[in-house]
């Protein structure tokens, strides 16, 4: 299924944005659900007007997270609810789902609500989440492309890690910084791009002034703090660092397309 990863979307080198909902109920500094849809659908109109290629929906506000096993059915609908009103207001472009360290959740999430893809926690060190989550979607009949997490330390690791995540079966790979708002080293990129076999994104800490960087190692990008006011991913999302990677992408399509 990896070539249909990258067919989901309409141009080359995507963007996929991220939309962080707000914290699921029960989890402390919720402000209700009503609340959390009506900023999510209108962060998604932003993005689609200022020409993102793609949306994802992920529980970030929930961390320290769950796992499968004891997240509750209230954050698996809670996030239905908001992909669906991604979904709906996103122009067709393809939406995916992340419920943190609960990829069985996300895939429910992503199946029940039309959504695209289903990104996951790292399979590396967890093949037997892998196996349980590949037996579920056999289960739900439910057949989306599965974006895995990288997080490399340093490019020496990549090609084990690579070969281990990818031997758990995903569709495609985003390479992560060494932490959340921090992009990697080019180097660490590179070494992802020379071992996988697999469609290779680049996430974590990207924005208008690096992401040249990576352009020519990644097949696309996840970007989720570089679009947010002060490069924080709990803040609004600011139309002109949208605008500014935005520009670089299209300056990197471009390019390849006089070569």
């Amino acid at each position: 299924m990896s070539s249909d990863f990258l067919s989901l979307f309409s141009r080359p080198k995507p963007v996929v944005a991220v939309i962080h909902a707000g914290p699921s109920p029960g989890v402390p500094g919720s402000f209700g659900v009503a609340a959390a849809v009506d900023r999510a659908v209108a962060e998604t109109r932003l993005l689609v007007e200022l020409g993102v290629d793609g949306l994802l929906v992920e529980n970030a506000h929930d961390a320290p997270a769950l796992r499968d096993e004891e997240t509750g059915p209230e954050v698996v609908a809670y996030m239905t609810r908001v992909a669906v009103a991604v979904r709906r207001n996103a122009d067709r472009l393809p939406v995916g789902v992340r419920v943190l360290h609960a990829d069985r959740a996300a895939l429910a999430v992503a199946h029940a609500s039309g959504c695209h893809f289903v990104r996951v926690d790292g399979w590396a060190q967890a093949p037997d989440a892998a196996g349980r989550f590949h037996r579920y979607r056999q289960a739900l009949g439910a057949d989306l492309p599965v974006l895995a997490d990288l997080r490399p330390p340093t490019a020496d690791e990549v090609p084990a890690l690579v070969a281990a995540t990818e031997a758990a079966r995903p569709d495609a790979l985003v390479v992560l910084g060494p932490a959340v708002g921090h992009p990697s080293a080019p180097g660490v990129v590179d070494a992802a791009c020379e071992a996988a076999g697999l469609p290779l994104f680049c996430g974590g800490g990207l924005d208008g002034d690096n992401l040249l960087d990576y352009v020519d190692a990644a097949d696309g990008f996840l970007v989720g703090s570089g679009l947010k006011e002060a490069r924080r991913w709990q803040a609004p999302v600011c139309e002109s660092r949208v605008r500014r990677l935005i520009g670089a992408v299209e300056y990197a399509r471009g390019q390849e397309v006089r070569q």
